[in-house]
């Protein structure tokens, strides 16, 4: 490995998981990851853009799976600039960032195929009530956004939160309670 992990310690300080977890994770990212790299050559090789074969050419200072999973899992644990991401895989900060942008639709991919990342959009009520099944609890948060301040000042009125700053409203229209469901919805004013 490139970065030297003494223990398992270590390891979930860096990437947020234990030698374990690690190692359930690496064979399918290896998967993925080889499959994304066998359509990339597939595709570059009927466009006539390839003069290599699969692995050939500079070889990369992420030698191995085990590397590349570390890299992204460590950028995602830690957040470091991407000078400093690079001095830690002794990579150049532009590499640092071309590498990590390419590895990490991987690491989702591998994470939506272990079934591991959750659903972010729904079509209809069904599939989010398929989804919310055996939820007791719900929480959904909201952010007051900025707003143009209206000019008519019955329009003002309208708007006014009550705050000093004219500039963000936050409107919570329904707060029910149904036994331990809780639901709060926010309807954010956009600029008129």
């Amino acid at each position: 490995m490139v970065i030297k992990i003494r223990d398992d310690r270590q390891l979930q300080a860096l990437t947020g998981l234990s030698q374990a977890q690690f190692e359930q994770l690496l064979p399918t990212f290896s998967e993925v990851y080889l499959a994304h790299r066998q359509a990339a050559y597939a595709q570059a090789v009927q466009a006539g853009q390839r003069q290599r074969k699969l692995g050939g050419g500079r070889k990369s200072k992420l030698p191995t799976l085990a590397d590349k999973l570390l890299f992204v899992l460590y950028y995602y644990k830690v957040y470091p600039t991407f000078d400093v991401l690079g001095t830690q895989f002794n990579l150049a900060r532009s590499k640092a960032h071309t590498q990590l942008y390419q590895l990490s639709p991987i690491l989702q991919a591998t994470l939506v195929k272990l079934g591991m990342m959750p659903q972010r959009e729904f079509k209809t009520v069904e599939e989010l009530t398929l989804a919310l099944k055996g939820v007791d609890q719900l929480i959904i948060d909201a952010t007051e956004r900025a707003y143009r301040r209206p000019q008519e000042a019955k329009q003002q009125r309208a708007h006014y939160s009550g705050k000093k700053t004219p500039y963000a409203q936050e409107h919570s229209d329904d707060d029910y309670r149904e036994g331990d469901f809780v639901c709060r919805s926010h309807f954010l004013r956009p600029p008129s």
